[in-house]
């Protein structure tokens, strides 16, 4: 049997520069502890390894106790709101800012909107880390849809309005959005039989790395009997990037843990593909690899 790794898979760039950060503090630290607001990345057992190395994970919550001790404090990719900054400064905690560059553009291209008066909607999912910082950037003023449906529902589209998207979420589901508040804006200056001056944007913020794997994986997916797609369940662009590799090969298989692993899944095929997430460690993805072919490895007698 053979088992390949999808060379695209892993981390993103902006994962690594993320990683990158917290290894340096670690180094610099030595036996000190390093803090990092929420897990670094959604990935279990790439937060675990950081972890062995010193890395705690705390909450906004943890800042009083960590208050006059010179504290240093990770923010991770997806970002944090402005009130985090300012609760920091107060407990006299020093941050250590690795937001993914891509989520600090979203967030300051968010706010010259909201300064302009617009009508901020988000397609995204709400309680996602890296939406909360978007949404304390608008003192949560804005409304936050995952659908065509929730569009049309909750946005009024009478307000001068503009249209962003969390950086991990699936562009044709983005332009679906966008079209169909495009088409109600019409139907409304149709409806009103004159210009009622209604102003609509649609900016695609989803992450070109991201959005860029899709194609590629789905080819990957086809050439393959069975997929194994690797990824910690919390993370959104794993659940992106499974999806559409289901699609292409329906014997696709979500993990995230090794033990997961069904020998039934590999009876009588001659090709395996391993895939995984922007947060998956290439590591990982090798041990899975590893296990995979111990399964196939003929008994000895």
């Amino acid at each position: 049997m053979n088992v390949v790794i999808d060379k695209f898979s892993g981390f993103c760039w902006g994962v690594v520069r993320t990683v990158r950060i917290a290894e340096d503090q670690l180094e610099q630290q030595q036996r000190s502890p390093v803090y990092v607001l929420g897990h670094i990345i959604h990935n279990p057992k790439e937060t675990a390894r950081l972890a062995e190395k010193g890395l705690e994970t705390i909450t906004v919550d943890d800042f009083p106790r960590l208050a006059g001790r010179g504290a240093k404090v990770i923010i991770r990719a997806h970002g944090e709101p402005p009130e985090t900054y300012r609760k920091a400064w107060e407990h006299g905690i020093e941050i250590v800012d690795a937001t993914c560059p891509v989520v600090t553009k979203l967030q300051e291209r968010v706010r010259k909107f909201y300064d302009q008066g617009f009508q901020i909607i988000i397609f995204g999912k709400k309680d996602h880390a890296e939406v909360l910082g978007v949404r304390g950037v608008v003192s949560d003023n804005c409304v936050v849809i995952k659908s065509v449906e929730e569009a049309l529902r909750l946005v009024d589209i009478t307000k001068k309005s503009v249209l962003f998207s969390q950086t991990t979420m699936d562009r044709p589901t983005f332009l679906a959005v966008r079209d169909a508040l495009k088409a109600r804006v019409a139907e409304l200056v149709v409806d009103t039989m004159e210009d009622i001056a209604t102003e609509f944007h649609a900016k695609d913020t989803i992450c070109g790395q991201v959005s860029g794997r899709e194609s590629q994986l789905a080819r990957f997916a086809a050439e393959n009997d069975v997929v194994v797609f690797v990824a910690g369940r919390a993370s959104s662009n794993g659940k992106v990037l499974y999806n559409v590799a289901h699609a292409a090969n329906p014997r696709t298989y979500f993990i995230e843990d090794i033990t997961e692993l069904d020998p039934s899944w590999f009876d009588g095929v001659s090709n395996v593909g391993i895939s995984g997430a922007t947060s998956t460690p290439q590591w990982f993805m090798e041990e899975v690899a590893a296990a995979i072919r111990h399964m196939a490895a003929p008994v000895s007698a």
